[in-house]
């Protein structure tokens, strides 16, 4: 490689000239920029890096007050725990688990109406 300013031949590999000092070759800086997933911040925000299962399991979880849905929220929870436990670098467990919390609370009620009124006929 010849040197710009003065032409003397110097390495290949050399960053400045051996006579002059001229700068030969700028080396591009690389800064290795995280990943979204990687940021706490916009997994809070945004359903990145998170299990499909727990996302379903989370809104499930919120309808269980409707006692309706507790089930489906206790099922959607262990699916999400099964799969985050499969995948470990999915996120998402919180929300399988309060969804399981939220299904067991509203489908003990849930399953003592039904017997309540089954016995009761």
């Amino acid at each position: 490689m010849y040197c710009p300013q003065c032409g003397v031949p110097n390495d290949n590999n050399a960053f400045r000239c051996v006579k002059c000092s001229e700068v030969i070759q700028v080396v591009p800086v690389r800064t290795a920029l995280p990943q979204i997933e990687d940021t706490a911040g916009m997994r809070m925000l945004l359903p990145v890096g998170r299990s499909l299962w727990a996302i379903a399991a989370g809104y499930a979880g919120l309808f269980a007050v409707l006692f309706v849905t507790a089930p489906l929220a206790l099922l959607l929870g262990v699916a999400a725990v099964v799969d985050i436990r499969r995948h470990p670098e999915k996120h998402g467990l919180g929300r399988a688990v309060f969804a399981i919390v939220m299904g067991v609370l509203f489908s003990a009620p849930l399953v003592f109406f039904i017997i309540a009124g089954v016995l009761g006929k």
